[in-house]
């Protein structure tokens, strides 16, 4: 009972402070240091006693609210894509497509799209279009990608199994796979407003949502495939590096956006 209760402690603490970091204000770059951040990073290595699936999975999330950001390589309903992604202390996005000459930048409520010689052609001369209508843009290409949404939802099921220790990459890695139903998996999504869960609610499809999940031996999620209306693979790696870096195009590169909302993409 009193391990129980320490994890459920350290769970909603999780919650909490991740419900803070998207009320934060806009920010046209990313922080790169730790004292730019509104939270501070527990001190506490995660090593609970507790090494079933579901202790595992707290642990995890433990990792991910340290973390803060992480490259990543993946591949959406079969588009594959690399970037950079930050869940705290703001949302940041940097996202290009394999076939895309375009890049995507979110920083907190303002989009910037393009940074190609199209884009400068078709703008006449600057080559970032920027868009901004007060919401976090493009919400549901980041909770597709992002490690804290998947892993709290895996967390939050009742019976995560561990399906065994594989080579994975450069090393070996635990497997976990979880299988909800689509509004189990946006029940866990606390830290998201009502608009972001209900729309990713419709991206999952009415069938259960199969979460595989591989970690390594410091708990920190290294690939996530879930399996829903679409397949979706997500490898992840530099957690917390500071190397990690999204910058706003300089403004005499950027013209103002048409609509104020950004368009579909990719």
């Amino acid at each position: 009972m009193g391990a129980r209760a320490h994890w459920a402690g350290a769970l909603l603490a999780v919650v909490l402070l991740a419900g803070a970091a998207t009320g934060c204000t806009a920010s046209e770059r990313t922080p790169d240091r730790a004292e730019s951040s509104t939270a501070t990073p527990t001190t506490a290595q995660p090593s609970p006693t507790d090494r079933s699936p579901h202790g595992v999975l707290l642990s995890a999330q433990l990792v991910l609210h340290d973390a803060r950001r992480a490259g990543y390589t993946a591949v959406l309903g079969g588009q594959g894509a690399q970037g950079e992604l930050f869940w705290a202390p703001k949302t940041v996005l940097k996202y290009q497509a394999d076939s895309e000459s375009r890049v995507l930048m979110v920083l907190d409520t303002s989009a910037y799209l393009g940074g190609d010689p199209e884009s400068a052609a078709r703008l006449g001369g600057p080559h970032w279009q920027k868009f901004s209508n007060g919401r976090i843009p493009y919400g549901d290409l980041i909770d597709r990608l992002s490690p804290v949404v998947a892993v709290a939802a895996a967390a939050a099921a009742d019976d995560p199994q561990l399906v065994g220790e594989e080579e994975l990459l450069d090393g070996t890695a635990q497997h976990y796979r979880v299988t909800v139903t689509a509004a189990r998996y946006v029940a866990a999504q606390t830290q998201l407003d009502p608009a972001r869960r209900q729309a990713l609610e419709a991206a999952l499809g009415p069938g259960d949502v199969v979460l595989d999940l591989w970690l390594d031996d410091s708990d920190r999620l290294v690939r996530l495939r879930r399996a829903a209306a679409e397949v979706d693979t997500v490898d992840y790696d530099e957690f917390g590096s500071s190397a990690l870096s999204v910058q706003a195009p300089a403004e005499a590169d950027v013209a103002p956006g048409t609509d104020a909302s950004p368009p579909a993409f990719p």
